[in-house]
């Protein structure tokens, strides 16, 4: 469909049967051994990265006419995508993913300690569902498919609704890729359609899941995951409120500052994005007053924008007219639907004591578009009493001043206070925007994820794999990466 107007563009593939998803995890199952050799993984994840580089133009064309995010925008997430591949290549080089452990015996120990060599391996296939918002960097190509790729699992993916030609032009470039490394190109299959992703995560032949999208969605399928007679991991990030905290003196310092970046945290890719901040905790008084004349005056010249799709677009209608309503609740500036298949960016605000009350909990609740709910406290007690009714969240935001010589005096308990809530903890700064680094964790509590793991960064590999010790082993029996003399040059401890 053409998010822009509405109307098809063009069938791009039929939805998969029962059957031919098993066709489907059978070839990603036979393909598991050729992926053993680490060399070959990270050969193939880099030629992946160059292949999709080659074909930027059409990529983003295409992702463009099915998403409408704009060639900015999806520019920069085609180089996000393939530094992610490249960067879990140099993981797989590295070696210090397989977390290699050995413990010479010791018969004097109390217990006597045998010979004990440890390590990790891949679980095996793994399924991964397509986002709708990131249609490459947490799609086909993405996190998901790259780091279980890097772990050594095949993977089967399951292919957005939003972006299906998308889906397939990535999954072509995937498998040439590996082609041209020497590998079978089953070791990444595309299926299609709704079924197909209700068969995918039931096939007995699946080993752990990776998802990202909706509560309601991610929630089915990780129940079905766990209903399996053999239950697998599913690492699902669902949805995600991202409060943000602002201290009076934050306020005082540089209200109009704050304001600006918010709206533009706000507003960024018509709020699509995972780790918008929906709910912001603003002091009441003149302080807080300037911060929000900012704030409306930022989000009001934001124009018009077209969402994902018409299901997304009709919900965040629904959704702001739903809270809009509530009893009172204020809209400095007004967000819905505009002209066409458009919609307006929006900020509402309410007093923090009404969201103690159940009839308001609604606010405390992600919508998902370009609105956030500022909440007006008084002191920094109501503000921790709203933090404390807050489900768990992939981000969390504090903005403070001072030094350490004068410090702001409610950034220590406020900060205490979000450290719970979220698997990202920000002071001044805006969460949209998720750097693919080692030290990254993106999930968090749930409902932002079911598990404790993350989906960007280096340590995203540690979902496909499981470890493995060897005991008292002969050293012709064991893997060469755990031999006396570490033949393979690993990081071991």
């Amino acid at each position: 469909m053409d998010p822009r107007t509405g109307k098809p563009r063009e069938r791009v593939a039929a939805e998969a049967t029962a059957e031919e998803v098993d066709r489907a995890v059978r070839a990603a199952h036979g393909s598991r051994e050729a992926l053993a050799d680490r060399a070959v993984r990270a050969a193939f994840l880099r030629a992946a990265a160059g292949l999709l580089e080659e074909a930027r133009d059409r990529v983003i064309e295409t992702a463009d006419a099915e998403t409408a995010l704009g060639t900015t925008r999806l520019s920069g997430e085609l180089a996000r995508t393939t530094a992610q591949l490249r960067s879990f290549a140099d993981v797989v080089d590295e070696g210090s993913f397989l977390d290699v452990r050995i413990d010479l015996p010791d018969p004097g120990a109390v217990p006597p300690r045998p010979d004990l060599r440890r390590w990790k391996v891949p679980l095996g296939v793994v399924a991964v569902y397509a986002a709708g918002n990131f249609p490459l960097a947490f799609s086909v190509p993405g996190g998901d498919t790259a780091s279980a790729l890097a772990a050594g699992c095949p993977v089967v993916v399951k292919a957005h609704p939003g972006h299906p030609a998308t889906s397939a032009l990535c999954a072509s470039l995937l498998r040439r890729a590996a082609a041209g490394a020497g590998l079978p190109e089953d070791v990444v299959v595309l299926v299609h359609g709704f079924d197909a992703g209700v068969a995918l995560i039931r096939h007995p032949l699946v080993a752990a899941a990776g998802f990202t999208g909706s509560v309601r969605g991610g929630r089915a399928l990780f129940d079905a995951a766990a209903a399996r007679p053999v239950p697998i991991p599913f690492h699902g990030e669902l949805g995600s409120l991202n409060p943000v905290v602002i201290t009076p003196a934050a306020a005082e310092e540089r209200a109009k500052e704050i304001g600006a970046g918010l709206a533009g945290s706000t507003t960024l890719g018509a709020g699509q994005f995972c780790t918008k901040p929906g709910l912001v905790l603003a002091p009441r008084g003149e302080v807080g007053d300037r911060f929000l004349d900012a704030l409306a005056e930022g989000v009001a010249a934001t124009g018009p924008a077209v969402m994902l799709d018409h299901r997304i677009r009709d919900a965040y209608v629904a959704g702001v007219a739903e809270r809009a309503a509530l009893a009172g609740v204020a809209a400095p500036v007004v967000p819905g639907a505009r002209d066409g298949h458009a919609v307006g960016a929006g900020v509402l605000t309410v007093d923090a004591a009404r969201l103690t009350g159940d009839g308001h909990r609604l606010l405390l609740e992600e919508c998902f578009g370009p609105v956030t709910v500022v909440a007006r406290y008084t002191d920094r007690e109501e503000a921790a009493a709203v933090l404390g009714l807050l489900p768990g969240n992939l981000t969390a935001t504090l903005h403070t001043t001072g030094t350490d010589g004068d410090p702001d005096p409610d950034a220590a308990p406020l900060l205490a206070a979000l450290v719970p809530l979220a698997g990202r903890v920000l002071v001044n700064g805006w969460p949209t925007g998720v750097a693919v680094a080692a030290a990254q964790h993106h999930g968090g509590p749930y409902p932002a994820t079911t598990s404790t793991a993350t989906s960007v960064g280096a340590t995203a590999i540690e979902r496909w794999l499981r470890p493995v010790t060897y005991q008292s082993t002969p050293g012709h029996l064991l893997p060469p990466e755990l031999r006396d003399g570490n033949p393979l040059g690993l990081p071991r401890r």
